[in-house]
């Protein structure tokens, strides 16, 4: 079940991993990618083509009240998308090392979606927030390194 479906989580963003198909990892290998960042991660609903590589998964962070729904997509909707961020960030300040990146899209024709959710908790104290972005910034490094692609973060137009 999707964490959209559920009422313990509201979705915060969305982030991409960029990379050439021929690099999708197996679901194994994805699975221990999370795992291996420690912590108290909980993976569920983990689906695999037929071919074992990995189609989805939720990843939950219960301590940092994070959770994320991870896909895959490919084909032309990838290329689609990579022309439309291209043009986004080609006028933004982008540092040296993120210009070399986003020139490297262009050769990605698979993405990860990481959709980001926040537990929604009910506290009697005032705090502001709970959820530790972290989380998600250490999943989205896994996942790159993991597929050798590049991690892109469209609501503060970087790329990691």
């Amino acid at each position: 079940m999707s964490l959209f479906e559920n009422n313990l989580y509201s979705w915060r963003e969305t982030f991409f991993v960029l990379f050439d198909e021929k690099n999708r990892p197996s679901t194994e290998a994805t699975r221990q990618a999370i795992l291996s960042i420690g912590g108290n991660y909980e993976i569920s609903d983990l689906r695999e083509s037929t071919a074992d590589t990995f189609d989805a998964m939720t990843v939950i962070s219960p301590d940092d009240c994070a959770a994320m729904d991870l896909t895959f997509i490919s084909g032309e909707e990838v290329k689609e998308h990579v022309a439309e961020l291209k043009e986004e960030f080609s006028n933004t300040g982008l540092t040296d090392e993120e210009r070399a990146k986003l020139e490297t899209l262009d050769q990605y024709d698979a993405r990860f979606d990481v959709f980001h959710f926040e537990q929604l908790v009910d506290f009697s104290e005032e705090e502001d927030e709970f959820m530790d972005p972290g989380t998600v910034l250490l999943v989205l490094e896994k996942l790159a390194a993991l597929c050798q692609g590049v991690a892109i973060d469209p609501q503060s137009s970087s790329i990691m």
